[in-house]
């Protein structure tokens, strides 16, 4: 059994907005700044590598607690919301109407226009967690976290989640060894 931490980027300018990040590379706000510099991690991730998506969001997060050599993995990089990434969520929703509704009635195979649903995000970081063969603290984003959020819990990503993350927070996982996570602890401070 292997320990994974996951723990979200501070907030950005866009997020702060409400606005969809995706892949889009948007840095770290000064108040995303101050609110990473105030968090103090868990006695739990002291020991625990620490890995990066390739994001500035996530980098200079890493960096601002402590790990500003953290190895970046591609595969922890956000979901790609494609033509929707700068739109709001409710913006998009209004717009396609009931074509947008029964596209996040998809679950797993929710897909945005010309991005990547949340299978294959699954899919792509699962081939990470498979690999992973001691405890590591990922600092990742919402898309990812959601993702293994919802393969440990045995939710089809359909209504609401069965425990609501706290974004501010670390989740805990363990992972089997072909990298099939379990809810250690979540919203973990």
């Amino acid at each position: 059994m292997v320990l994974l931490a996951t723990l979200r980027h501070g907030d950005t300018a866009w997020s702060a907005e409400g606005r969809i990040q995706g892949r889009s590379d948007v840095p770290l706000s000064d108040a995303g700044r101050l609110a990473v510099q105030s968090v103090r991690l868990p006695k739990i991730c002291a020991e625990m590598r620490v890995i990066t998506s390739p994001l500035a969001r996530c980098v200079e997060t890493a960096a601002l607690l402590g790990a500003p050599q953290a190895a970046r993995e591609p595969r922890l990089i956000e979901t790609s919301w494609g033509e929707w990434e700068g739109r709001r969520l409710a913006e998009v929703r209004e717009e396609l109407g009931a074509a947008m509704a029964q596209n996040e009635a998809r679950g797993w195979d929710f897909r945005p226009a010309g991005g990547e649903s949340p299978r294959e995000v699954l899919a792509r970081v699962r081939s990470w967690l498979a690999e992973l063969s001691v405890p590591t603290l990922a600092i990742t984003h919402r898309g990812v976290i959601r993702a293994i959020y919802a393969a440990a819990a045995g939710w089809d990503l359909r209504g609401k989640p069965p425990a609501k993350l706290d974004w501010g927070a670390l989740q805990l996982f363990r992972l089997g060894a072909d990298g099939t996570p379990a809810i250690e602890q979540l919203n973990l401070r």
